[in-house]
């Protein structure tokens, strides 16, 4: 195999119930990269987004990362990777500094000294700042600056959005990575490496949440005027559909799983009374009123917790942009539809942006997050924002940030 060239870019989905790794390539003919290699292996080290068994999800980690390199030819030392779990969330915060030059005239290093201030805040001390993202700038009272740098003035403030995770699973993750022999250029929550993958930029200005449901977790992020506006996870997947099916169908868990896959609906008419699957070669039959009940029911309270959390941003059924679904769960047969009666908001399912190479299995649901961190290991390029993390206890968040926030606006 080949030695990675700095126009590869990785990103690794660690799942709760899969590990995805994607492998892209600069595109001469295209700005989006062209995607050369995949690999994905089941994951039974985790629970709800979070490390339980860390040897469980380094065998996962290395299974899809050969998988991945098998298919590209190329070997893989450092990825873009992903931080999961009810443990990451998204708080407000704001920074001011004074402008001390002769000319008051913001700089750039001004701008990142704001941000920074803006970091300044008590934490829980079981808590860790991932990612730091600039909403808007005041300058002498003046709101909604979005770039001050070039104007003039003496006192600079900054709203921003500032997400954490508890230390315990960052060190969990990491003692992943280290028995996995990654190395990792930047990390980000999984719903934002989704929103990169999926939205658009007028989706991303008009007011948009991105809703990834996964098998274990339920990923959000709001996007409007171009910023970050919320972060969050809800402890709701996939799984949670399929262990209701077995209780309700009073079947095993498997079988459960190929009922969900197979059978599972959201729209209102079925085809049939009854569907059959087949299990260690025995049919087993159900009624689809009884699945249809189930999935309904776990799908809508599901949707209960997703508007609880935008009715503190005060952003329900107030979002111009919708909804935009996307993740494994997403698959599930009319729920764009039944997500827009819920929310009250316009609901669409989210397709991976137009990508060239081996696309194939790429453009399926569940890699929409391993393709959006591919696709931010190309646009923030090669820095260790994770090394701080190993060497002082805090992540380095500063040039994370910057890059970040500039692609976002």
């Amino acid at each position: 195999m080949r030695d990675s060239q700095p126009n590869h870019y990785f990103g690794l989905d660690i799942g709760t119930n899969t590990v995805r790794c994607v492998v892209g390539m600069d595109n001469s003919e295209n700005p989006m990269p062209s995607i050369i290699g995949y690999g994905e292996a089941p994951n039974l080290g985790m629970r709800k987004g979070v490390v339980v068994h860390v040897d469980d999800v380094i065998e996962s980690v290395i299974h899809a990362i050969g998988e991945a390199e098998r298919v590209s030819g190329i070997q893989i030392h450092r990825a873009t990777t992903n931080v999961n779990g009810t443990n990451v969330t998204g708080i407000n915060s704001q920074g001011v500094i004074a402008i001390s030059a002769a000319n008051r005239e913001i700089t750039m290093e001004d701008a990142a000294r704001v941000e920074e201030a803006a970091t300044i805040i008590q934490l829980p001390p079981n808590k860790e700042i991932i990612q730091v993202f600039a909403k808007n700038y005041r300058l002498d009272g003046q709101d909604d600056i979005k770039d001050p740098v070039g104007m003039q003035g003496i006192r600079l403030e900054v709203d921003s959005h500032i997400i954490t995770a508890s230390v315990a699973n960052l060190k969990n993750l990491t003692a992943v990575l280290e028995g996995a022999k990654v190395g990792v250029n930047h990390l980000t929550v999984s719903g934002l490496a989704a929103a990169e993958a999926v939205l658009n930029r007028q989706q991303k200005e008009s007011g948009t949440l991105l809703l990834d449901i996964g098998a274990g977790t339920t990923n959000l992020a709001v996007l409007e005027d171009g910023e970050i506006q919320y972060v969050g996870v809800i402890p709701v997947g996939g799984i949670n559909i399929t262990n209701d099916l077995a209780i309700g169908l009073k079947t095993d868990l498997d079988i459960a799983e190929k009922v969900k896959i197979q059978h599972a609906s959201l729209e209102e008419k079925a085809k049939t009374t009854t569907v059959q699957v087949e299990h260690e070669k025995k049919r087993h039959t159900f009624y689809t009123d009884e699945i249809h009940m189930v999935v309904e029911a776990r799908l809508d309270e599901l949707l209960d917790y997703v508007d609880k959390e935008l009715h503190k941003i005060h952003r329900s059924r107030k979002l111009p942009g919708g909804v935009v679904i996307t993740g494994g769960t997403s698959k599930l047969p009319g729920i764009a539809a039944f997500t827009r009666e819920k929310l009250q908001l316009p609901a669409r399912l989210g397709r991976v942006q137009k990508l060239h190479g081996v696309v194939d299995t790429v453009q399926d649901p569940g890699y929409t997050t391993a393709v959006g961190l591919m696709m931010l290991d190309m646009l923030l390029g090669n820095t260790d924002s994770f090394q701080g993390l190993k060497t002082k206890g805090k992540t380095n968040v500063s040039n994370l940030t910057n890059k970040l926030f500039g692609r976002f606006k």
